[in-house]
């Protein structure tokens, strides 16, 4: 499918190197990476730093959908949010890939952990909680718990991490992140706030072949999309996306 929008609010797409060595920190070193990004992609016109440790050059963030790309002492990060198609998304997360290493001197020996997360927003006012619960259902394991007297969800986060390989250096996360606090739930006051689901495929270490960086993001594109498209959407995001709809 070219497109996750129809089923959540926000979908986006987001690449981060993780280094087991700090980035270069010359003035001239960093704004040179920029200025490249910026004169592939115009539209990002809005260059800050924040909080003395990052440095992010991002599209307009008012807009339905915009690219983004950030530098920290050992990570660089880049996104895409609601991007028309994944290819667009991954043609700005190969441009890093491909500028990167150039620019900030990366290596494939060098990475500690490449990502790349999908990640499916849901607005809701509600418990999220409950809402996560009734949608995907509990393990029968804990299922008898919510008998207890007064039982109430105020935490339920489903996390699960598999290792896709023989040496556990290809793994896929998916796990769901709630945002609704205890003192809203005693108020049962609840504003809209986003409900998300993460998906992210992961390489740790090494990253193997002479284009370790490409190479790797091919194998991560592949098992995120595979992962999203068969498993992840008709099992998770469709149930919650009904369960809202019918709220």
């Amino acid at each position: 499918m070219d497109t996750y929008s129809a089923y959540c609010d926000d979908y986006y797409v987001n690449l981060v190197i993780n280094t087991s060595l700090s980035l270069p920190s010359n003035r001239e070193t960093l704004l040179t990476f920029f200025e490249r990004l910026q004169k592939a992609y115009p539209g990002m016109s809005n260059f800050f730093a924040k909080e003395k440790v990052e440095l992010a050059l991002e599209e307009d963030r008012s807009s339905h959908t915009y690219r983004w790309c950030s530098l920290e002492a050992r990570r660089v990060s880049s996104g895409f949010l609601n991007p028309d198609s994944l290819e667009d998304a991954f043609a700005f997360h190969r441009f890093i890939l491909q500028t990167a290493p150039f620019h900030l001197s990366l290596s494939r020996l060098d990475c500690e952990a490449l990502d790349l997360l999908f990640g499916f927003d849901f607005q809701y006012r509600g418990n999220q909680n409950q809402l996560v619960a009734e949608a995907l259902g509990v393990s029968p394991a804990f299922e008898a718990l919510r008998d207890l007297p007064g039982a109430q969800f105020t935490r339920f986060e489903p996390s699960i991490t598999l290792a896709l390989d023989g040496d556990c250096r290809l793994q896929c996360r998916v796990n769901i992140e709630t945002r609704t606090t205890d003192e809203q739930i005693r108020a049962k006051d609840y504003p809209e706030e986003n409900l998300s689901v993460y998906l992210t495929a992961r390489h740790y270490g090494c990253l193997p072949g002479k284009d370790g960086f490409e190479q790797t993001f091919e194998l991560l594109a592949k098992t995120a999309q595979t992962a999203a498209e068969q498993y992840v959407i008709p099992h998770i995001v469709q149930p919650l996306a009904k369960a809202i709809s019918l709220r």
